[in-house]
């Protein structure tokens, strides 16, 4: 691109970005790479309760020698824990190692109680994706909001080690969530936001690649402390993302297009000189593009996603969609401990093939187009949830759990690619919150999924759980159709710069045939 202070036209907002920066330098690199570690700490407090919350192996002894006369769980066992005396039976490991077994819940109630701190984990990321979202595209800014919430979801963490009763614990589930629920929405449209067009759809991937790992590293801290205290995995995993959050509050730099569209044009210029690795951060400072592109800067967040007829459809359809995802999703690994399978192993597995997912989702971003890539992707992780519980009607254990990873490797793919989909679907002056709208979505998916997880193994109906994953996923499938199409295009910055895009692109398609302008396809 030619020097935008020797254009005769204004440089678009992305023109001068890219111009006075680069399009991905090593600086970008470290910057978006940090920010995306966010999403290591993001799986960590996502699944932990897969391990903590644990329904634990008991023995049943002879009451005349003592000796162990067999080994259960929740799942499969002959005899009946809430049926038997004291003397009767033991945990095979201490009472403390799971809040099921310190707190005697496996006979307290209703299934719902087991499952109620998961749960509340993921209502509270809906309404904390639903309501903090919003300070990341107006007053906050997308890096002070990332450090926020990384507080707010680790030091409820570390509060939730010290409870001594299931309501207290839910409680503080719920506060974690309430923080983990912007997390991932500002950090991949932060890190997304520093670096060129070229590059910005695969550095989003890198933030899967982190939660992947961080998913990965849990039944590994889980494995290390089996046997002590569930509370020392909460301290494991919240205090380094206590420290990664005060990190990203002093080391990280703001998106330049949102302290632009916000008129703060002197940390906008200082953030330019900063991120350049050439010579051209030293020099004269770059032509800024038009004033008139801060237009929306002083509209309400939510007003603005609605007051547009084509951003309401837009989001509406996303949220659905993002619903069907998001069951199997969060459902197939929260599900893992009222199964069969060796815990730390099925883990550990579902958490591997989230690496190829993101792989193949890193392949497909730039081959693919966005609609078809989610709709295939939904059929295969739906069709295989199904096979799933046909295999298990069979007692067929490896095909099941074959199958059960491969409707998981689906979910991923499609979750990670409806991420990048929705970020490419609105501009810079919605856009976080837009993917937290989109994500939250997911997690209001995956809300309802340990519940039916434990109502399911309760009463030995896997259809009650993997039967609506199906079907929700699968419809999400069809839904998908009614998105326009992103893939090859340019970001706008305001709702006005989308809409011109979008009439463009209905002009094209009517007085055009079925040709569209380059990097407009699929009209609105």
């Amino acid at each position: 691109m030619s020097d935008p202070n020797t254009q005769s036209l204004p440089p678009t907002l992305e023109e001068t970005i890219e111009y006075y920066i680069g399009d991905f330098g090593w600086k970008q690199l470290l910057q978006s790479t940090f920010i995306s570690l966010a999403w290591f700490f993001d799986a960590h407090q996502t699944f932990i309760t897969v391990f903590t919350d644990t329904h634990p192996k008991w023995s049943y002894r002879n009451t005349v020698s003592g000796a162990v006369a067999g080994h259960c769980n929740n799942v499969k066992c002959s005899a009946d824990i809430c049926k038997l005396s004291p003397e009767e039976w033991s945990w095979d490991l201490p009472a403390s190692t799971s809040v099921v077994s310190e707190w005697s819940l496996l006979c307290a109630g209703p299934a719902v109680i087991r499952g109620l701190p998961a749960s509340a984990f993921l209502v509270g990321s809906i309404v904390g994706g639903m309501v903090l979202a919003i300070l990341g595209d107006s007053s906050l800014g997308r890096k002070k909001l990332l450090a926020m919430c990384c507080l707010i979801m680790s030091v409820s963490g570390v509060l939730a080690s010290l409870s001594d009763n299931i309501w207290m614990y839910s409680g503080l589930r719920f506060l974690s969530g309430l923080g983990r629920g912007a997390i991932g929405g500002s950090a991949i449209v932060l890190a997304s936001e520093l670096v060129g067009k070229r590059w910005r759809d695969r550095v989003g991937i890198v933030g899967f690649f982190c939660f992947s790992l961080g998913f990965l590293s849990l039944p590994a801290i889980a494995f290390l402390l089996r046997g002590h205290s569930w509370r020392l995995m909460y301290l494991a995993t919240c205090i380094p993302a206590a420290v990664y959050s005060l990190i990203v509050y002093f080391c990280v730099h703001e998106s330049p297009r949102w302290l632009f569209i916000r008129g703060r044009k002197d940390e906008f210029l200082k953030t330019l000189k900063s991120l350049s690795c050439s010579n051209r951060g030293k020099k004269s400072l770059p032509e800024l593009p038009p004033e008139n592109l801060q237009g929306d800067k002083n509209d309400a967040v939510c007003l603005m996603l609605f007051k547009k007829s084509w951003a309401a459809r837009r989001l509406m359809t996303a949220v659905v969609v993002s619903i069907g995802i998001g069951m199997p999703y969060y459902g197939m690994p929260l599900a893992l401990g009222s199964q069969s399978f060796n815990l730390y192993l099925s883990s550990a597995l579902s958490a591997v093939s989230e690496i190829p997912a993101s792989l193949l989702s890193f392949y497909m971003i730039g081959k693919f187009r966005r609609r078809g890539s989610v709709m295939g992707l939904c059929v295969l992780s739906g069709t295989c949830v199904v096979g799933s519980v046909l295999a298990k009607g069979r007692e067929l254990k490896g095909l099941q759990l074959g199958l059960q990873l491969a409707s998981f490797f689906g979910s991923c793919a499609a979750f990670d690619m409806m991420v990048i989909y929705t970020l490419e679907l609105f501009p810079t002056c919605v856009r976080s919150m837009a993917v937290s709208v989109a994500r939250q979505a997911m997690v209001l998916g995956g809300a309802i999924s340990p519940v039916l997880a434990a109502a399911a193994a309760e009463r030995r109906n896997a259809w009650l759980s993997y039967g609506v994953f199906a079907a929700a996923i699968l419809a999400s499938g069809v839904c998908v159709v009614g998105l326009p199409e992103t893939r090859g295009r340019a970001l706008s910055d305001t709702m006005d710069e989308e809409e011109c895009k979008n009439m463009e692109a209905e002009e094209m398609m009517i007085y055009g045939g079925s040709r569209e302008p380059e990097g407009q396809k699929g009209g609105a």
